[in-house]
């Protein structure tokens, strides 16, 4: 059975529908230039898991570096959201702490991958 939740950004003007067939999956941190300013812990879903359910419009996308990473966020509140991953384009990073009822303290020890200096396949 595929548990479906809703994710949104601070303000609410941005909805997802998250389906996760196996709950929360490859959770992590990443210490890129990016990453490490915004300090989320994220999961990753397929492409077809992820709906926008509101908000599309209030969504601004930024890219850097080799501009293949789209990084979402709320042009509201500034929110990160999701991000379509450059290692795995065919999946979604998600921020965890929009996911309704997720207590982001319980993923403090979530474990950094090392996107600074090192650009392996699985770096967000």
């Amino acid at each position: 059975m595929k548990k479906t939740v809703r994710a949104t950004c601070h303000c609410s003007a941005v909805e997802l529908e998250l389906t996760l067939p196996n709950g929360l999956e490859k959770l992590r941190r990443c210490n890129c230039s990016m990453c490490s300013r915004r300090n989320a812990v994220v999961a990753s879903v397929t492409l077809e898991n992820l709906k926008i359910i509101k908000g599309a419009g209030a969504l601004k996308t930024y890219t850097f570096n080799t501009h293949a990473a789209k990084h979402y966020f709320c042009s509201n509140c500034g929110i990160y959201t999701h991000h379509q991953r450059r290692s795995e384009p065919s999946e979604y990073g998600f921020n965890i702490a929009c996911v309704e009822g997720v207590k982001i303290e319980d993923y403090a020890a979530t474990p950094y991958l090392d996107g600074r200096d090192h650009h392996p396949k699985d770096v967000p």
